[in-house]
């Protein structure tokens, strides 16, 4: 049980990294479209609900907002 906390603690620092890159307008685009395809391969329930709210983030282009839906639809096609 003790070697799982870590691991989540990673997975979940990871996350908000990937988040990050995703929405900070200030980098490329094909850096933010990068972070949303590592966030989709994650395919965890985390991963799902950032790449949800990345798709609600207005502030992201229509196409990044786009990626990000398909991604998260693609991890809940996994799950089932």
């Amino acid at each position: 049980m003790m070697s799982e906390i870590p691991e989540e603690g990673g997975v979940t620092e990871e996350l908000k990294k990937m988040a990050s890159i995703a929405t900070d307008m200030q980098l490329d685009h094909k850096m933010r479209t990068q972070a949303i395809n590592l966030l989709g391969q994650m395919a965890s329930h985390e991963a799902l609900l950032v790449l949800l709210n990345l798709a609600a983030n207005d502030k992201l282009n229509v196409d990044e907002r786009d990626l990000a839906l398909k991604k998260a639809r693609e991890i809940v096609k996994k799950s089932r």
